[in-house]
């Protein structure tokens, strides 16, 4: 009988500790990703620029390119820079704007990229998604995986805290989009990914579930595990759909709407997926997943990130539009101003202030 197996697209190296920054050369010989360590090193100039000091000495053979931000030309123009540098790979180091332009560069180019990121704000640091402003506003593009992934914890415990916790938003939200994924597949037929969705679904869990806090490695090491488990998830299934339903839609709507006023991407999302299980009948689970995130600090309320209940029913109501073609429960209820209206309040009481 043959054996039918399928290529799983994912890093060569995850290497998650604390300390890891202070091997990257070796990490690099090693795996065979740059033996003549001719490396162009994209950093940005907040949290990237104040580690090339300490990283510089182990990359001597290295050029270094400062990004400015996380915009389309910023992207295409480093793209250009590095193109006739003959490199062995593209290592972004900072946040997720930093490593976003150095996903895009790195495909433009043919070159394999090394994530490093000194945060972990959101999944996108090994998805095969890069999300770069453009004159249009934001679009999203297909990109190869990192193929490897560095995450020093000491770094990470010395980036704001928000940046930490807007991670968790994110990582907890796969439980809302797998049920929204779920979902699709009942009512629509959609098919779903089994293995993308139990490695989407248990790294949420993973974190949902951790006594621990953003002071402890051992949480942040599930955390940093989770983040690049739902990026891998997203390459198994090919698009986005194991991290993202009517959570992201919510996320999107605030972008959209209040462009200046948005909080942080897994702020919103987390925010969102509490909101969607409530939605969709899981007022346990909804209460449980509210109670999480507040004991992070993560807002539950559209009050604590500065909007009123007007407002956030605007958003929801506004979120289908935001991605086209996608099923979730906000699809499926189909609700009206008032209904979104009513829902909330129940929500604002089950949770409780």
């Amino acid at each position: 009988m043959p054996v039918l197996t399928r290529l799983i697209p994912s890093p060569v190296v995850v290497d998650i500790r604390p300390g890891a920054l202070d091997d990257l050369a070796g990490v690099l010989a090693d795996e065979r990703i740059s033996h003549s360590g001719k490396l162009a090193v994209a950093v940005s100039g907040g949290s990237g620029a104040r580690l090339r000091d300490r990283v510089a000495p182990q990359l001597p053979g290295a050029t270094w390119y400062e990004v400015g931000g996380g915009t389309l030309d910023d992207a295409v123009r480093l793209a250009a820079d590095i193109r006739a540098g003959h490199f062995d790979a593209l290592v972004g180091l900072g946040g997720g704007k930093i490593i976003d332009c150095a996903k895009f560069a790195a495909a433009r180019v043919g070159l394999p990229l090394v994530a490093v990121p000194t945060n972990l704000a959101h999944d996108g640091l090994c998805s095969p998604v890069a999300t770069l402003d453009n004159d249009a506003g934001r679009g999203s593009y297909g990109v190869p995986n990192p193929i490897a992934v560095v995450i020093d914890l000491d770094v990470i415990r010395e980036a704001p805290v928000r940046f930490v916790r807007a991670g968790i938003g994110d990582a907890v939200s796969n439980i809302s989009a797998i049920a929204d994924w779920e979902l699709a597949h009942r009512v629509k037929g959609e098919k779903i990914d089994g293995l993308a969705a139990a490695m989407a679904r248990q790294a949420g869990e993973a974190v949902l579930r951790h006594p621990g806090g953003i002071g402890d490695n051992d949480f942040l090491q599930v955390l940093a595990e989770a983040l690049v488990l739902s990026g891998i998830a997203m390459s198994v299934s090919g698009d986005s759909r194991p991290s993202s339903g009517a959570c992201h839609e919510i996320n999107h709507a605030f972008d959209l709407l209040f462009p200046r006023r948005a909080a942080a991407h897994g702020e919103q999302c987390g925010l969102g997926a509490a909101f969607a299980m409530y939605l969709r009948g899981a007022q346990e689970e909804s209460v449980y997943m509210a109670g999480v995130l507040r004991r992070h600090g993560l807002p539950v309320l559209p009050e604590e990130i500065g909007f009123t209940p007007d407002e956030f029913v605007r958003v929801v109501e506004y979120a289908p539009r935001t991605r086209p073609g996608r099923y979730t429960i906000l699809e499926h209820l189909d609700l009206q101003t008032h209904q979104i209206k009513d829902i909330y309040a129940d929500y604002v009481k089950a949770i409780g202030s």
